[in-house]
């Protein structure tokens, strides 16, 4: 008897492949080989979807209306009104990046927000590297020094914001300073300059002890042995700063970079506890939108909502071209 091999395969001309279970099958297999994990992820999956992927998709849906407080379904005493706005499509997109009023209303609250981001990231990222190089050395009190810098962080927003807002009023403490050593008193709170500069400088404050001490434990992960090795080969400090200590950083850097951006980019906190809706240009995108939906009237939703998805569209473009870049860079590196 005489079998025909395929020369391509080494398999029999005769023999039909295994065909591959379909997608029902395929998931009654996973789910009575690992139901454990799914039921132990289930909670978590549930709370994510009622908190997070419902208000998104239900926000998303009134970017497409005209809702706002005056045509939305709501109840007065006994009496209920029932919901009147209309589907539009994407004219609220239209109207926010190219109508009459859209620089007004997003481009300049866009380039604003971008530069306070990346001021904000940039100070950030530089004063915690300062810091966390210098509790890094060996020195007296270090422990100290670590719980005095990280008290900013582990203070609640509010209580901080709170209290530079008292020190920057105009009969406040830093006013009080600079006029007994016969300097200028800024207007923190009621110039648009100023009111931008105290922003950044109060989320400077906030947002420094994070990096500080993700840095340092960067830091502290750097193998010793490559500074004695830098040393004996006669390298500067800013040589070994340079060819050592920021590759060493490059995955922590890389990893609380991205996070201080998405972090500052929807930092609500500051600018809204520091200013409320008394400074209309120093109002970054997210504090803007929560002023359309709650801060006026009638209560733009639709247009609050749009707002939203613009912001999580421009975070999740950044991230992954972000990612991109980092990757591009490992691959180069590794050559």
């Amino acid at each position: 008897m005489t079998v025909a091999i395929d020369r391509a395969t080494g398999k029999p001309r005769g023999d039909r492949a295994p065909q591959r279970p379909g997608l029902g099958q395929r998931v009654k297999n996973g789910y009575q080989r690992y139901w454990y994990a799914y039921a132990m992820i289930a909670p978590v999956v549930i709370v994510l979807g009622v908190l997070v992927l419902y208000p998104l998709v239900y926000g998303l849906y009134l970017t497409l209306t005209d809702a706002n407080s005056l045509n939305t379904a709501r109840t007065i005493g006994v009496n209920h009104i029932d919901a009147t706005y209309k589907f539009i499509g994407l004219d609220n997109y239209k109207d926010i990046l190219f109508g009459p009023t859209s620089y007004d209303r997003f481009w300049s609250h866009f380039v604003w927000t971008v530069v306070w981001t990346a001021l904000c990231v940039t100070l950030h990222y530089c004063i915690g590297l300062g810091l966390a190089l210098l509790l890094n050395q060996k020195m007296r009190g270090r422990t100290l020094y670590r719980l005095i810098l990280i008290l900013p962080w582990a203070v609640p927003t509010f209580v901080t914001v709170f209290g530079w807002r008292f020190m920057l009023a105009d009969g406040g403490i830093i006013n009080s300073a600079l006029h007994t050593l016969h300097l200028p008193q800024p207007l923190w709170l009621e110039d648009t300059f100023w009111q931008r500069f105290a922003a950044i400088m109060v989320n400077t404050w906030c947002g420094v002890p994070f990096m500080m001490v993700s840095l340092l434990g960067g830091l502290q992960s750097i193998d010793s042995t490559l500074y004695e090795a830098a040393e004996m080969d006669g390298a500067t400090a800013w040589q070994q700063f340079r060819h050592v200590t920021l590759p060493g950083l490059r995955s922590v850097s890389s990893t609380v970079v991205l996070l201080g951006i998405i972090w500052t980019f929807n930092q609500f906190a500051v600018i809204f506890l520091l200013f409320g809706n008394t400074a209309p240009d120093a109002q970054i995108l997210v504090t803007w939108a929560y002023y359309l939906g709650f801060g006026q009237q009638p209560r733009d939703f639709a247009g609050s909502a749009a707002y939203g998805i613009l912001l999580l569209a421009v975070l999740v473009v950044f991230t992954s071209f972000y990612r991109r870049w980092l990757n591009r860079n490992d691959q180069q590196l590794a050559i």
